[in-house]
C-alpha cells in the first residue's frame, strides 16, 4: 500500500525459503512486479501461483493483464482471461479485460459481445461502455458507438476521451455540427488535446469554415509541433483558398514526415484540385515520387 514495490518482491521471494507452497506469496508477487512494470517476471509468478492453486480467478485475471500489457500475446491473454471467467462468471472486470484483448487482434464483433457481458453484470461502467463505442466504431458501426458514448458521458460527464471518440463517430455520420460540439467539450477537459483540434478543424472544414479550421490546426501544431496531420490539413484549407505558396509550405511539412503517404493522398484529393497544374506542386509530387 506504500507502493515500496521492490521492498515488497524482497519479503514475497523469503516466504518460499520458509514455506514453498504458498500460492499467496506468488501471487502478491506478480502483482508486485507488475507495479514495476517488469510484466514478463509478473507472469512466471502468477504461473507459479496457478500451479499451487488453477481454481484462482484473480491470478488468471492477472495474468492476463500483464500478457496484454507485454503487447505481443492478446491470444495468451485471451485464455487467461476465458480460465478467469470459467471461475467466477459474475465479474465485469474480467469480461472487459477479455474485451480490450479482443479489440487489441481486432476481433472486435467478440469484444462487443464481451462487454455487452461486463454491461450485464454492471451498467455503469463508463469504461465500458466507451470501449464498447470503439469496437463498434471499428466495425462502421456509428450510430450504436455514438449511443455507447452517451452511455459513457452520462455516468461519467468529464471523460474527455469519450467526447473525442463521440466527436470521431458523429464526424463519420457526416453530423460536423454536432461532431464540433463533441470535440469542444473534450477540449474544455483537456485542452493540450492535438487529436481534438485536428479534428476539430476536419469538422470545421467540412462545414466550410476554413478560417477556423486553419486555427484549429495551428492549436494542434503548437501542442505537436510535428503533427503531420495539421501540416497536411492547413495544406488542404489553404489549397481550397487558392493561396499556393501557404498550400505548398504546408504540404512539404507532412511529405517531409511521411513521404509516401502524403504523396499519395494529395494526387487525387480534391482539395488540391485548385493548384493541382501549378508547376510547383507537380514539382513537390514528383520530386517525392523519384526519391
Amino acid at each position: 500500500n506504500l507502493g515500496r514495490y521492490q521492498e515488497a518482491i524482497f519479503c514475497y521471494d523469503q516466504v518460499p525459503k520458509l514455506q514453498p507452497d504458498d500460492y499467496y506469496a506468488w501471487y502478491n508477487r506478480g502483482v508486485a512486479l507488475k507495479k514495476l512494470k517488469q510484466n514478463e517476471a509478473a507472469v512466471l509468478s502468477y504461473d507459479q501461483a496457478l500451479k499451487l492453486k488453477p481454481d484462482d480467478h484473480y491470478t488468471w485475471n492477472n495474468r492476463g493483464n500483464a500478457l496484454d500489457d507485454l503487447g505481443r500475446i492478446d491470444q495468451e491473454a485471451i485464455i487467461s482471461y476465458n480460465q478467469a471467467i470459467k471461475i467466477k462468471t459474475d465479474d465485469h472486470y474480467f469480461w472487459y479485460n477479455r474485451g480490450n484483448a479482443l479489440r487489441n487482434i481486432g476481433c472486435n464483433e467478440e469484444a462487443i459481445l464481451s462487454y455487452g457481458q461486463a454491461i450485464k453484470i454492471k451498467p455503469d461502467e463508463s469504461n465500458v461502455w466507451n470501449n464498447r463505442g470503439i469496437a463498434l466504431r471499428s466495425l462502421g458501426r456509428y450510430q450504436e458507438a455514438v449511443f455507447c458514448y452517451d452511455q459513457a458521458l452520462s455516468l461519467q460527464p468529464d471523460d474527455y476521451y469519450a467526447w473525442y471518440n463521440r466527436g470521431v463517430a458523429l464526424k463519420k455520420l457526416k453530423q460536423n455540427e454536432a461532431a464540433l460540439l463533441s470535440y469542444d467539450q473534450a477540449l474544455k477537459l483537456k485542452p493540450d488535446d492535438h487529436y481534438s483540434w485536428n479534428n476539430r478543424g476536419n469538422a470545421l472544414e467540412d462545414l466550410g469554415h476554413i478560417e477556423e479550421a486553419i486555427f484549429s490546426y495551428d492549436q494542434a501544431l503548437k501542442i505537436k509541433p510535428d503533427d503531420q496531420y495539421a501540416f497536411y490539413n492547413k495544406a488542404c484549407c489553404y489549397a481550397v483558398q487558392g493561396r499556393i505558396q501557404e498550400a505548398l509550405e504546408n504540404l512539404e511539412n507532412a511529405v517531409s514526415l511521411k513521404p509516401e503517404e502524403f504523396t499519395r493522398r494529395a494526387k487525387t484529393d480534391p482539395d488540391f484540385d485548385r493548384i493541382r497544374e501549378d508547376a510547383r506542386f507537380q514539382a513537390l509530387i514528383n520530386k517525392t515520387f523519384h526519391d
